[in-house]
């Protein structure tokens, strides 16, 4: 949805609702007219504190990315130097104490008073809303989207901080340069905390190498590294690798994870030919990965990546295409008023807000009422018969512990060849040899589907897992390693549930 869309659904949402608010609320206050008729002052507060689109959402979509020459930095949205007032707005206000003055009701304003100015009950605003809508039948303002309130509502602590100074995104390689040093070894620390079960060796190599840049978030004042991105751009290709995503474990739940890879888009897609990235995530990171716009469908064609990236064991493949147009710190912003001009949508047909009085029956006490003579709940179409069958376990009973046991298997470092089918492409005589497969993904979709009415129909197909595999392969390979490994360790987490002590016979 384009931004003047918006902005015409929400002026027409305001003209339904705002507007009719506003007179109720400006019909006992007057509104002091000042030398420009774009400010105004209501109850000698100033207006101006909901900037129009026009003044402020173009400047917040210029492409204000700022990079130090110098230091190598990403500085974002330069939001400190955005103005707030235009020119000469103290010199207005200062008259508009000798100003003319007016009722209200001359003319509405064109710009929405902050709500804490309404203190009513619903009673009275619902009265007050009939009066000024007799009163005021066709002569009605549109009002703006108020930008500055709606804008508190979203930000992160993670925008607060860099809003205040306190933050900052660097990008840094290795140009043996001291600042930049300072931050890698922050970096590689990080990651080695973070990411125990790679190597730390590894992970210095790949931070130090020229051939690799990194996103930092750092604290202005200390340059303490709080977290960051370590990737590997190809340009001829249009992708990027990401190697390494980290946040320190104390400064989580903040924002910084979502808010650095943010950063990250918008900084590859302006300063290369970079439009697309590829990582390796591990099941820990992969809820994160899909928030951030990534998918487990590979849409890249292969001859562009394949060969070019490291293949980790146990990890899942995951890209984003990011899209030209989109500027990735905007967009909560756009998200937010888009849910803004659904909801003023919705709230035209709603009827959630009607208040109904109780039942005639309960003055005499409690009394039972068939849902039935409810004229809502009989147009609905619910029925007595739909709330038994919601009632009921949407799984058997012994769900909880297999979905765990299997989850469990699949975390396992040694359990990534099991995880999906064989490829009869890859591994052409497989299937001629094990007539009968099974792997964790297939397990996983007949739990979900409540085809293991008891446990050892569960562990019966786990073990299948296991003995194709070593049927197939050697004992000396690492595929039949891997199989005696996970098996062993799925029968310890079997010996420590008490009800299942009888597979252990079996």
């Amino acid at each position: 949805m384009a931004p003047e869309d918006i902005d015409s659904d929400l002026g027409k949402y305001w003209n339904t609702i705002g507007s009719r608010r506003l007179r109720t609320q400006l019909s006992q206050s007057t509104i002091e007219e000042t030398p420009n008729p774009t400010e105004r002052t209501v109850s000698g507060e100033s207006s101006l504190d909901s900037l129009t689109p026009s003044e402020e959402s173009i400047s917040d979509f210029e492409d204000t990315d700022q990079k130090d020459p110098e230091s190598n930095t990403v500085m974002g949205p330069n939001l400190q130097d955005t103005p707030k007032r235009k020119a000469g707005t103290e010199e207005s206000l200062s008259n508009s104490q000798n100003a003319p003055k007016r009722k209200a009701t001359e003319e509405p304003p064109s710009f929405p008073v902050s709500s804490k100015k309404m203190k009513m009950s619903e009673t009275e605003l619902t009265e007050n809303l009939k009066k000024a809508n007799a009163e005021h039948p066709a002569n009605i303002n549109i009002i703006p989207f108020p930008e500055k309130s709606f804008r508190l509502t979203i930000f992160e602590p993670a925008v607060i901080e860099e809003r205040e100074g306190e933050i900052d995104f660097r990008v840094v390689n290795n140009d043996d340069t001291n600042e930049s040093t300072i931050i890698l070894s922050g970096l590689k620390g990080i990651f080695q905390k973070q990411l125990p079960k790679m190597p730390k060796e590894y992970i210095a190599r790949l931070v130090y190498d020229r051939n690799h840049l990194s996103m930092a978030l750092v604290k202005k004042a200390t340059l303490e590294v709080l977290g960051g991105i370590t990737y590997r751009p190809f340009d001829d290709h249009e992708f990027a690798e990401i190697v390494f995503c980290a946040i320190s474990s104390d400064q989580q739940v903040k924002g910084y994870g979502a808010h650095l890879m943010n950063h990250l888009k918008d900084y590859v897609k302006a300063s290369s030919k970079v439009m697309h990235f590829l990582t390796y995530a591990d099941n820990y990171a992969i809820g994160y990965f899909k928030k951030q716009g990534f998918t487990k469908e590979i849409t890249l064609p292969k001859p562009l990546w394949m060969g070019y990236i490291k293949d980790y064991e146990g990890g899942t493949i995951m890209h984003c295409e990011m899209v030209p147009r989109v500027r990735y710190l905007e967009s909560n912003r756009m998200i937010v008023k888009q849910k803004e001009v659904v909801n003023a949508k919705i709230l035209a047909f709603s009827k959630s807000d009607e208040v109904h009085a109780p039942p005639k029956q309960w003055k005499n006490g409690a009394f039972p009422i068939d849902p039935m003579s409810i004229p809502a709940i009989r147009a609905s179409g619910w029925t007595p018969a739909m709330d038994e069958l919601a009632r009921q376990p949407r799984h058997g009973p012994n769900y909880a512990q297999l979905s765990r046991l299997l989850s469990s298997l699949q975390n396992h470092q040694k359990a990534w060849p099991f995880k999906a089918p064989v490829n009869g492409n890859e591994v052409a005589d497989y299937y001629s040899v094990i007539t009968n497969p099974m792997d964790f993904e297939t397990m996983e979709r007949k739990l979900d589907q409540d085809s293991y009415e008891k446990p050892e129909d569960f562990v019966a197909d786990a073990t299948l897992v296991f003995s194709n595999c070593k049927k197939y392969n050697n004992d000396s390979t690492p595929y039949a390693k891997c199989a005696n490994k996970v098996e062993k360790y799925m029968w310890s987490l079997i010996k420590e549930i008490p009800e299942w002590s009888y597979l252990l016979d079996n």
